[in-house]
């Protein structure tokens, strides 16, 4: 699986990267970004932070 953030409408507010480091980080230009691989260990986070966006821009595709 892959996660993609639509930066276009992120607030940079960090709390995708706060619930799962291992997939989201804030980039240099102090939007969220999509780095890392959803993988099975890490899908119920990704999951859950793509659901607490507050602006609703990740999303996670099979």
């Amino acid at each position: 699986m892959k996660a993609f953030v639509d930066k276009s409408g992120c607030i940079g507010c960090g709390l995708c990267s706060e619930i799962c480091p291992e997939v989201f980080r804030i980039g240099d230009d102090g939007l969220a970004e999509a780095y890392g691989k959803v993988t099975e260990d890490n899908a119920e986070l990704a999951k859950e932070a793509m659901d607490s966006c507050p602006v609703s821009v990740i999303s996670i595709e099979e």
